[in-house]
């Protein structure tokens, strides 16, 4: 040990009198030590080390909800996150549910099978945050006794992970029926039972965790980091949070709400630049453009919907076709369109004519490539953070973007990996209705009649920066 430490020490003392010289990495365009050549490894100062949601609260409070929300919207901001759900693992074990006398907590077998589900459960938490490289693991399950809560604290302290619990708790009968009706009765449990079945099946295995509930307590688990959702969001008691990660944790479960709402998202009418196949820029709308905005504003008119309101970029696009709807609407900058840098402009032909290695390096990993001088995907799921975030917060909303934006949206709404998301077909003069549901969210799609260009490039087979002109213009989307 005392000859490792001498070494490290000697290392840090040529880095410190000899710093490594910086190169521009070409894909993300920052910049990074290299040595003889070649990017060097960096060293990594962490932070924050890994972090284990806890999830606690009676059945059909919510829990698995948020577990799901949660790990989409970090997955969606970039930080690894992966959902543990015990209930699955227990299905996993048993394949047959009988009925809720296995929750009795005086079912010896069942006690014995739900801990051995909880411990196999953690043990792939362990997997996920120090091998696999995860950074939050959600354990989604109902964690209602102190001793249970205990027992994962010092499994967390073993494997150097922070802890925070989430607890929903609800004393609201309405919200918990339509809980009852709206998630239970789609569960594997109850495949083969009738609703009035399921729902008193339901009912009394929630008794059975009521007896033996003990909700975190301001005194007794002051020393504990943790968020505690009282009536689905009506009350709030945040307490001892200790990092950046927690806290951005606890201000995206104090916006989301579950009042029904269903949010529309459309492109700009078709412009000028779409027409020359040009890239960004701020044209105006071309005649079928205006056409489009016009057959929106009836569509709008048709739908009756109620309090909607309408957002759009400062570019002039979105502005015109906002216009013509004749209502209020509100203009944001995080929505304008991914700023392509020097390549603003552009078409793709001129692009692969004068920048061949930027062009094949976007194809190799369009979601992290950052044009020159401009954004890459990744950064622009940055800045529409708070875009979502006011989503979240609100009830029906319009949304009037651009292609890249509205890719990055509709990846959050609707799980998307960031593989797929710069992939995601975002057609012109259609409008897509969001309608979020138990676990996810319903998609329907709109075509308001009104021609257009096609904008949508698919990913080359050939994307070596080697290939030929016709190899990397191979799926480049007509036009004039």
């Amino acid at each position: 040990m005392i000859k490792r430490s001498k070494m490290l020490d000697n290392e840090d003392h040529l880095l410190e009198n000899h710093p490594r010289e910086l190169t521009q990495n070409p894909l993300k365009k920052i910049w990074m030590p290299h040595k003889n050549g070649h990017i060097a490894h960096r060293r990594v100062c962490m932070t924050n080390c890994p972090t284990l949601i806890v999830t606690v609260g009676l059945p059909a409070r919510g829990k698995t909800y948020i577990s799901k929300k949660l790990t989409r919207y970090l997955n969606w901001i970039g930080v690894p996150t992966k959902e543990f759900n015990v209930g699955d693992y227990r299905r996993e074990c048993l394949k047959v549910y009988k009925s809720f006398e296995f929750f009795r907590p005086d079912n010896e077998e069942g006690v014995k099978i739900r801990r051995q589900c909880a411990m196999s459960a953690l043990n792939d938490v362990r997997q996920y945050l120090s091998v696999e490289g995860g950074q939050v693991a959600v354990f989604d399950a109902t964690n209602t006794t102190r001793e249970r809560r205990e027992t994962i604290m010092k499994f967390a302290e073993q494997n150097g992970f922070k802890v925070f619990f989430v607890e929903s708790v609800c004393e609201d009968p309405e919200v918990i029926a339509q809980n009852i009706v709206q998630v239970k009765l789609g569960n594997p449990d109850y495949i083969n039972c009738s609703s009035e079945e399921a729902i008193l099946d339901f009912m009394e295995r929630v008794k059975c965790y009521e007896t033996s509930y003990q909700p975190l307590d301001e005194e007794l688990d002051s020393d504990l980091s943790y968020i505690k959702i009282m009536d689905v969001g009506r009350r709030y008691l945040v307490n001892h949070v200790v990092d950046h990660i927690q806290s951005r944790i606890v201000y995206y479960l104090m916006n989301i709400h579950i009042t029904p709402r269903s949010i529309y998202l459309c492109r700009h009418g078709e412009s000028d630049h779409n027409i020359k196949g040009r890239i960004g820029g701020d044209s105006g709308l071309s005649s079928r453009g205006k056409e489009f905005a016009k057959c929106l504003r009836v569509f709008l008119q048709e739908q009756k919907i109620k309090d909607l309101k309408i957002w759009t970029s400062q570019m002039k696009r979105t502005i015109q076709t906002a216009e013509c709807l004749g209502v209020p609407y509100e203009q944001w900058k995080s929505l304008n369109e991914i700023d392509a840098g020097e390549c603003e402009e552009m078409m793709y032909e001129e692009i692969q004519e004068h920048f061949p290695l930027e062009f094949a390096l976007r194809d190799q990993d369009k979601y992290r490539y950052r044009y020159p001088k401009g954004e890459s995907y990744e950064d622009l799921v940055q800045r529409l953070e708070p875009v979502i975030m006011e989503l979240e917060r609100q009830e029906n909303v319009l949304v009037i973007c651009h292609q890249a934006v509205m890719r990055c949206l509709l990846a959050y709404f609707l799980d998307k990996t960031s593989h797929e998301l710069p992939y995601l077909m975002c057609p012109l003069h259609t409008v897509l209705k969001l309608t979020p549901v138990a676990y996810g969210c319903k998609v329907e799609s709109v075509y308001l009649g009104v021609e257009s260009v096609n904008t949508h490039r698919e990913r080359p087979e050939n994307v070596n920066v080697q290939r030929s002109t016709e190899d990397a213009l191979q799926t480049v989307p007509a036009h004039l």
